[in-house]
């Protein structure tokens, strides 16, 4: 399995929406308490100008398992569906997605960067995660971003590891902050990391 990050189009915008209500749906990640539509994820990610912008990670299978494809499903030892194209090529998946977003809407701010993340619940500790923010990061830098800050949740576990992973410092906790679709409220964790 290859993973390649790329910046989003229209055309991966019901990809977000799913990846997004998902995680809205079971809790932990996001404080929107109902699922989002499909033109209210549009809207966000038309939202993003440069130099911020929404991103997307898809997954194929790099064609070396033996499987070929033939323009149809094939089933390897009838565990794993490789989906083909009607040319043969092996099909992509959107499997996450990130953005660099404004962190505060005044100029002084300019070239601090709120990160965002979603990932498949199907994808998650497949790697996908780790990817992500790392691209994530080389996309910020890029772009001439200064900071980073991450706004999680202080209770989940993976976005806190993967904090700690890429050198972030928290550097506040907002008890009580916000509760999630399930009804659970949950402290906020502020987390930065100088670009």
């Amino acid at each position: 399995m290859s993973y390649l990050f790329r910046a989003a189009t229209a055309s991966d915008i019901q990809a977000i929406t799913d990846i997004y209500n998902a995680s809205v749906i079971e809790g932990g990640a996001t404080a929107d308490l109902e699922p989002r539509t499909l033109a209210q994820r549009r809207a966000w990610v038309e939202s993003h100008k440069p130099p911020y912008g929404v991103f997307v990670v898809e997954a194929t299978n790099d064609g070396d398992d033996g499987v070929s494809c033939g323009g149809r499903e094939i089933t390897n030892d009838g565990m794993t569906t490789v989906q083909c194209d009607s040319d043969g090529a092996r099909a992509r998946e959107v499997v996450a997605f990130g953005a660099l977003s404004v962190f505060y809407d005044r100029a002084g701010y300019d070239g601090v960067t709120d990160l965002a993340y979603y990932i498949a619940p199907q994808w998650r500790h497949r790697g996908v995660g780790t990817f992500l923010l790392d691209r994530l990061l080389d996309e910020a830098r890029d772009r001439r971003m200064c900071k980073a800050i991450g706004i999680i949740f202080a209770d989940n576990a993976g976005s806190t590891a993967l904090m700690r992973r890429f050198g972030f410092t928290r550097f506040g906790l907002l008890p009580a902050a916000a509760t999630d679709a399930t009804g659970i409220m949950h402290d906020m964790s502020y987390w930065y990391l100088d670009l």
